[in-house]
Protein backbone atom coordinates (compact mmCIF):
# COMPACT_ATOMS: atom_id res chain seq x y z
CA UNK A 1 0.00 0.00 0.00
CA UNK A 2 1.40 3.10 -1.16
CA UNK A 3 0.08 6.49 0.87
CA UNK A 4 0.69 10.04 0.73
CA UNK A 5 -0.51 12.25 3.57
CA UNK A 6 -1.19 15.87 2.76
CA UNK A 7 -2.49 18.78 5.26
CA UNK A 8 -0.89 22.31 6.71
CA UNK A 9 1.13 22.85 9.69
CA UNK A 10 -0.81 22.04 12.66
CA UNK A 11 -3.13 19.30 10.97
CA UNK A 12 -1.10 16.21 13.10
CA UNK A 13 -0.41 14.81 9.75
CA UNK A 14 3.50 13.91 11.42
CA UNK A 15 1.98 12.22 14.50
CA UNK A 16 -0.65 10.02 12.42
CA UNK A 17 2.11 8.61 9.83
CA UNK A 18 4.31 7.99 12.83
CA UNK A 19 1.30 6.10 14.71
CA UNK A 20 0.69 4.24 11.14
CA UNK A 21 4.16 3.06 10.26
CA UNK A 22 4.57 1.24 14.03
CA UNK A 23 1.22 -0.08 13.47
CA UNK A 24 1.22 -1.16 10.32
CA UNK A 25 4.73 -1.82 9.11
CA UNK A 26 4.92 1.24 6.50
CA UNK A 27 8.07 2.65 6.03
CA UNK A 28 7.44 6.11 7.01
CA UNK A 29 9.14 8.47 3.77
CA UNK A 30 9.21 12.32 5.79
CA UNK A 31 11.04 15.04 3.38
CA UNK A 32 13.03 16.48 5.96
CA UNK A 33 14.23 13.20 7.32
CA UNK A 34 15.31 11.93 3.65
CA UNK A 35 17.01 15.22 2.72
CA UNK A 36 19.25 15.02 5.86
CA UNK A 37 19.84 11.89 5.17
CA UNK A 38 20.95 11.76 1.84
CA UNK A 39 23.21 14.99 2.89
CA UNK A 40 24.87 13.36 5.76
CA UNK A 41 25.18 10.17 3.55
CA UNK A 42 26.67 12.23 1.48
CA UNK A 43 25.01 10.19 -1.81
CA UNK A 44 25.14 12.57 -5.25
CA UNK A 45 22.07 13.83 -5.24
CA UNK A 46 22.78 14.63 -1.34
CA UNK A 47 25.40 16.53 -2.56
CA UNK A 48 23.69 18.65 -4.98
CA UNK A 49 21.19 19.43 -2.01
CA UNK A 50 23.92 19.92 0.30
CA UNK A 51 25.29 23.11 -2.02
CA UNK A 52 21.75 24.94 -1.71
CA UNK A 53 21.09 24.53 2.29
CA UNK A 54 24.73 25.57 2.97
CA UNK A 55 23.35 28.89 1.53
CA UNK A 56 20.71 28.87 3.33
CA UNK A 57 18.73 28.77 0.11
CA UNK A 58 15.49 26.72 -0.56
CA UNK A 59 16.61 23.20 -2.41
CA UNK A 60 14.67 22.94 -5.92
CA UNK A 61 12.23 20.54 -6.48
CA UNK A 62 13.74 18.87 -9.02
CA UNK A 63 16.48 17.96 -6.08
CA UNK A 64 13.32 16.82 -3.20
CA UNK A 65 12.44 14.80 -6.02
CA UNK A 66 15.48 12.84 -7.03
CA UNK A 67 16.50 12.13 -3.10
CA UNK A 68 12.84 10.57 -2.46
CA UNK A 69 12.85 9.17 -6.06
CA UNK A 70 16.24 7.48 -4.31
CA UNK A 71 14.45 6.24 -1.29
CA UNK A 72 11.35 4.59 -2.80
CA UNK A 73 13.43 2.91 -5.58
CA UNK A 74 16.32 1.85 -3.43
CA UNK A 75 17.23 -1.97 -4.05
CA UNK A 76 15.47 -1.37 -7.15
CA UNK A 77 11.96 -1.82 -5.92
CA UNK A 78 9.15 -0.10 -4.58
CA UNK A 79 7.96 -0.54 -0.78
CA UNK A 80 5.19 -0.51 1.13
CA UNK A 81 5.63 3.22 1.97
CA UNK A 82 3.97 6.22 3.53
CA UNK A 83 5.08 9.74 2.11
CA UNK A 84 4.80 12.66 4.84
CA UNK A 85 3.98 16.19 3.49
CA UNK A 86 5.20 15.16 -0.33
CA UNK A 87 4.73 15.88 -2.75
CA UNK A 88 4.30 19.76 -2.01
CA UNK A 89 3.22 21.22 -5.34
CA UNK A 90 2.26 19.61 -8.66
CA UNK A 91 5.22 19.77 -10.25
CA UNK A 92 6.33 17.33 -6.89
CA UNK A 93 2.82 15.31 -7.75
CA UNK A 94 3.85 14.85 -11.36
CA UNK A 95 7.12 13.93 -10.81
CA UNK A 96 6.20 11.23 -8.23
CA UNK A 97 3.92 9.42 -10.84
CA UNK A 98 6.61 9.25 -12.94
CA UNK A 99 8.57 7.66 -10.29
CA UNK A 100 6.11 5.17 -9.74
CA UNK A 101 5.21 4.48 -13.09
CA UNK A 102 9.32 3.58 -13.74
CA UNK A 103 8.72 1.47 -10.63
CA UNK A 104 5.59 -0.48 -12.12
CA UNK A 105 3.61 0.96 -9.38
CA UNK A 106 1.40 3.74 -8.47
CA UNK A 107 -0.14 5.29 -5.63
CA UNK A 108 -3.24 3.90 -3.98
CA UNK A 109 -4.68 6.42 -1.87
CA UNK A 110 -3.95 10.64 -0.60
CA UNK A 111 -5.22 11.28 2.75
CA UNK A 112 -5.92 15.26 2.86
CA UNK A 113 -5.93 16.37 6.30
CA UNK A 114 -8.30 19.22 6.58
CA UNK A 115 -8.14 21.61 10.27
CA UNK A 116 -9.42 25.00 10.48
CA UNK A 117 -7.09 28.18 10.89
CA UNK A 118 -8.17 28.57 14.33
CA UNK A 119 -7.14 24.62 15.18
CA UNK A 120 -3.87 24.54 13.63
CA UNK A 121 -2.73 27.70 15.07
CA UNK A 122 -3.98 26.31 18.52
CA UNK A 123 -1.71 23.45 17.84
CA UNK A 124 1.51 25.51 16.71
CA UNK A 125 1.27 28.33 18.74
CA UNK A 126 1.13 26.12 21.94
CA UNK A 127 4.48 24.04 21.17
CA UNK A 128 7.23 25.28 23.66
CA UNK A 129 10.93 23.84 23.71
CA UNK A 130 13.26 23.65 26.43
CA UNK A 131 16.33 25.80 26.27
CA UNK A 132 18.93 23.45 27.86
CA UNK A 133 17.41 19.87 27.13
CA UNK A 134 15.51 20.28 23.90
CA UNK A 135 12.72 18.70 25.61
CA UNK A 136 8.67 19.19 23.68
CA UNK A 137 6.03 20.79 25.60
CA UNK A 138 2.67 21.73 24.67
CA UNK A 139 0.41 23.98 26.92
CA UNK A 140 -2.94 22.09 26.10
CA UNK A 141 -1.93 18.87 25.06
CA UNK A 142 1.40 17.90 26.87
CA UNK A 143 2.21 20.76 29.51
CA UNK A 144 5.04 21.19 32.13
CA UNK A 145 4.38 20.80 35.84
CA UNK A 146 5.56 24.80 36.17
CA UNK A 147 4.53 27.06 33.90
CA UNK A 148 7.82 28.52 31.66
CA UNK A 149 9.73 25.74 33.37
CA UNK A 150 11.11 22.20 32.10
CA UNK A 151 10.19 19.12 34.11
CA UNK A 152 13.32 17.40 33.05
CA UNK A 153 16.44 20.19 33.82
CA UNK A 154 14.70 23.36 35.20
CA UNK A 155 15.52 25.30 32.55
CA UNK A 156 13.28 28.21 30.78
CA UNK A 157 10.91 26.82 28.02
CA UNK A 158 11.13 28.76 24.59
CA UNK A 159 8.89 29.15 21.43
CA UNK A 160 10.60 28.61 18.11
CA UNK A 161 9.74 31.72 16.16
CA UNK A 162 7.97 29.78 13.33
CA UNK A 163 5.43 28.80 16.03
CA UNK A 164 4.61 32.75 16.70
CA UNK A 165 0.47 33.96 15.79
CA UNK A 166 1.82 35.90 12.81
CA UNK A 167 3.96 33.53 11.17
CA UNK A 168 1.70 30.63 11.47
CA UNK A 169 -1.21 32.37 9.95
CA UNK A 170 1.36 33.28 7.01
CA UNK A 171 2.62 29.83 6.88
CA UNK A 172 -0.65 28.42 6.44
CA UNK A 173 -2.19 30.86 4.03
CA UNK A 174 1.07 29.75 1.92
CA UNK A 175 0.42 25.99 2.15
CA UNK A 176 -3.25 26.44 1.06
CA UNK A 177 -1.72 28.56 -2.27
CA UNK A 178 0.76 26.24 -3.15
CA UNK A 179 -1.60 23.14 -3.00
CA UNK A 180 -4.39 24.07 -4.73
CA UNK A 181 -4.03 22.99 -7.96
CA UNK A 182 -2.68 19.86 -5.79
CA UNK A 183 -5.27 18.79 -4.11
CA UNK A 184 -7.31 19.53 -7.21
CA UNK A 185 -5.14 17.12 -9.20
CA UNK A 186 -5.51 13.81 -6.86
CA UNK A 187 -9.42 14.73 -6.72
CA UNK A 188 -9.74 14.33 -10.63
CA UNK A 189 -7.56 10.64 -10.14
CA UNK A 190 -10.20 9.69 -7.88
CA UNK A 191 -7.05 9.10 -4.75
CA UNK A 192 -8.11 11.98 -2.32
CA UNK A 193 -9.60 11.02 0.87
CA UNK A 194 -10.49 14.21 2.70
CA UNK A 195 -10.18 13.73 6.67
CA UNK A 196 -11.50 16.00 9.35
CA UNK A 197 -8.40 16.62 11.43
CA UNK A 198 -9.69 19.18 13.74
CA UNK A 199 -10.97 16.30 16.09
CA UNK A 200 -8.79 13.77 18.72
CA UNK A 201 -5.97 12.11 17.59
CA UNK A 202 -7.38 8.75 18.40
CA UNK A 203 -10.67 9.71 16.19
CA UNK A 204 -8.43 10.56 12.98
CA UNK A 205 -5.94 7.47 13.60
CA UNK A 206 -9.24 4.97 13.06
CA UNK A 207 -11.14 6.98 10.34
CA UNK A 208 -7.66 6.98 8.48
CA UNK A 209 -6.91 2.65 9.37
CA UNK A 210 -10.80 1.79 8.56
CA UNK A 211 -10.29 3.80 5.00
CA UNK A 212 -6.59 1.13 4.75
CA UNK A 213 -8.36 -1.66 5.48
CA UNK A 214 -11.36 -0.77 3.14
CA UNK A 215 -8.87 0.07 0.40
CA UNK A 216 -6.87 -2.98 1.15
CA UNK A 217 -10.26 -5.99 0.68
CA UNK A 218 -11.12 -4.28 -2.72
CA UNK A 219 -7.51 -4.64 -4.16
Amino acid sequence: MNVVFLGPPGAGKGTQAETLSKQRGMEHISTGEVLRGAVDAGTPVGLRARKYMEKGALVPDEVVVDIVAERIGKNGRCKNFLLDGFPRNLNQAKALDKTLSGLKDRLDVVFYFAVSEETAVSRLTGRWICSGCGSNYHQHYMPPRKPGVCDKCGKALQQRPDDKVETVKERLKVYRKQTADLIDYYEKQGLLMKINADRDVKEVYEEVTKALDSLNRER
